[in-house]
């Protein structure tokens, strides 16, 4: 598209008019003259001009459709009937996002921002909200600097968690940072959820090791922790993405890694003992072995050695940060029921092993990272639980038997233990810490676009939770805001907002923690500006006006 070049006094009575305009679910202007309102807007208000085609992409623009569905990692949420933004915006330098910042809030529309696509309900790129939105995609802020002599990176919100790990790969060998252990993850909205991996029972989350951050509040101000203070920077790391600002970047704090770690795969079904046996795992993963051993647990139903039969296969994934002899040792007196064995075992670098982990093929290159691809594309549905005593062998049972019902059911197991134990709840709005044994992820996959199609699958995933129910953590019930998860619930905006909140802010945050987070939203995004269907929400008028809204904020 070429580049638009309007009437600097047209631009400004239009400007005039739309700013006086309703931000209500009705938008008065045609697509075409909010496209050209919002491209002259950030210009006016950021360092320099671009052409219309070389950052914005309306829906009928070639590029609109291949940018929506670049990142976005679930395809039930790119399906017609799902409501399409007005445009899609890539800013090139820091001051083009507090440019949308401020034309959004002047010309009445929403932001959804979107770093890496993989937000679970697909909030970063849609909205049920029946308001007109852009969307913020960030992929051209990608710059990772490292600095090994201070131990440190900073990572704009673009870039790729692989992205990250690679830059670290090549200053160091014996460098690494404790985030995901998807690689395509963006790194922006990835910490903004606390941001677990396969170093978390050494070093703690992600969001545990950010020294710093820079940030576009409401105003579209760029802060950076000092000037955004202390509540602001707790509540960024691990309170959720998109409620409190748009990340630009963090500081890392690289941790320490050996030159030689180990990793290996051992799968067992149920032919093999794996109810035992995983029934063994969950008394040793979380308290029982070295905190440099990481021992997730992939589970799925496939095809079995009879001919038309199904069985459930447990597949035992694992780093070491250390060689096979020692980790031998550890699993000979810990778990030797699993039988690992130095031929199981696999030495490699850190950055090999994140390759490992994340399912590429052996002696794949580490410059793939660089691609920021995905590997994983499907129609899905999930959800999350927390584990605080081991599940009985007549319990996996039942769940082997509701697996076995459904098409492509994948469960991931992933232990905590370790420093996630020794850090307290409320040190970030991550609470899920001391006592968790571990956590599930659940997942069902599929391949039909059809509404009938996904209310199948729907209804199994949420018989599956029920089931689930008696084996998991209570009040609360607890779940992974990264793994969002609307069933928990939704806001519609509006007063009742801070309410509805409450059945899933307690599940993510724990009581303690979304009351901070509230308290921080209501200083900061007072008028709520930075919001979608599970953001945090401001308070009440009411309660301010009856004091409950006067705790100090320290």
């Amino acid at each position: 598209m070429a580049t638009l070049t309007l009437n600097s006094s047209w631009f400004l009575r239009v400007l005039t008019i739309l700013i006086t305009a309703s931000s209500s679910t009705s938008f008065a202007f045609s697509d075409s003259s909010f496209q050209e309102s919002f491209y002259q807007c950030v210009c006016v208000n950021s360092d320099f001009t671009v052409p219309f085609g070389a950052a914005f992409f309306a829906p009928n623009n070639a590029s609109f459709t291949p940018i929506l569905q670049s990142t976005a990692q679930n395809l039930r949420c790119l399906v017609p009937s799902v409501p399409k933004p007005k445009l899609i915006f890539t800013p090139l330098v820091e001051s083009h996002v507090q440019a949308a910042v401020i034309c959004a809030k002047q010309l009445g529309v929403q932001l959804r921002v979107r770093s890496g696509g993989h937000d679970y309900e697909c909030l970063s790129y849609i909205s049920e909200m029946e308001s007109p939105f852009v969307i913020v995609d960030l992929a051209k802020l990608r710059r990772v600097e490292v600095n090994i002599e201070e131990n440190t990176a900073w990572a704009q919100a673009g870039a790729t968690v692989g992205e990250v790990y690679y830059r670290i790969s090549q200053q160091s060998r014996t460098h690494g940072f404790p985030a995901g252990l998807c690689t395509s993850l963006g790194i922006g909205g990835h910490i903004t959820g606390g941001a677990y991996g396969s170093m978390m029972r050494k070093y703690g989350l992600g969001a545990d090791n950010v020294e710093d951050a820079r940030i576009v509040d409401v105003n579209g101000k760029i802060l950076d922790r000092q000037a955004m203070g202390e509540e602001l920077f707790w509540a960024i790391r691990g309170g959720g993405g998109a409620s409190f600002g748009i990340i630009l970047s963090w500081k890392l704090r690289l941790v320490p890694v050996p030159s030689t770690v180990t990793v290996f795969t051992v799968p067992k079904t149920l032919e093999d003992g794996a109810t035992k046996l995983l029934y063994k795992w969950q008394t040793i993963a979380a308290d029982k072995l070295d905190e440099d051993l990481f021992i997730r647990v992939v589970i799925s139903a496939v095809n079995a050695a009879k001919k038309g039969q199904r069985t459930i296969q447990t597949a035992y994934n694992a780093l070491f940060l250390g060689q096979s002899d020692r980790l031998l040792q550890i699993m000979t007196k810990n778990f030797p029921e699993l039988g690992l064995t130095k031929k199981d075992c696999l030495e490699m670098t850190w950055i090999q092993s994140i390759l490992y982990i994340a399912g590429y093929p052996r002696n794949t290159p580490p410059e793939t990272l660089l691609q920021g691809k995905s590997l994983f594309k499907n129609f899905f549905k999930a959800k999350s639980d927390f584990i605080r005593a081991p599940i009985p062998e007549s319990g996996l049972e039942g769940l082997w038997k509701r697996l076995l019902q459904e098409d492509s059911p994948l469960l991931i197991w992933n232990p905590y233990g370790g420093m996630m134990a020794k850090i307290p709840e409320t040190e970030t709005p991550f609470p899920h810490r001391k006592g968790v044994i571990f956590k599930i992820q659940y997942l069902t996959l599929w391949n039909d676009a059809s509404p009938e199609s996904e209310s199948k699958h729907y209804d199994w995933m949420r018989k599956l939770y029920n089931y689930m129910a008696p084996f998991a953590s209570m009040f609360p019930r607890e779940a992974y805001v990264n793994y969002r998860d609307l069933d928990l619930g939704m806001s519609k905006g509006g007063n009742e907002s801070f309410i509805q909140a409450m059945a899933w802010g307690n599940k993510y945050f724990k009581m303690e923690n979304f009351d901070r987070l509230v308290r921080v939203k209501s200083r900061v995004d007072p008028d709520n500006f930075f919001r979608h269907e599970q953001s945090i929400p401001t308070l009440p008028l009411s309660m301010e006006e009856r004091g409950l809204g006067k705790t100090m904020i320290h």
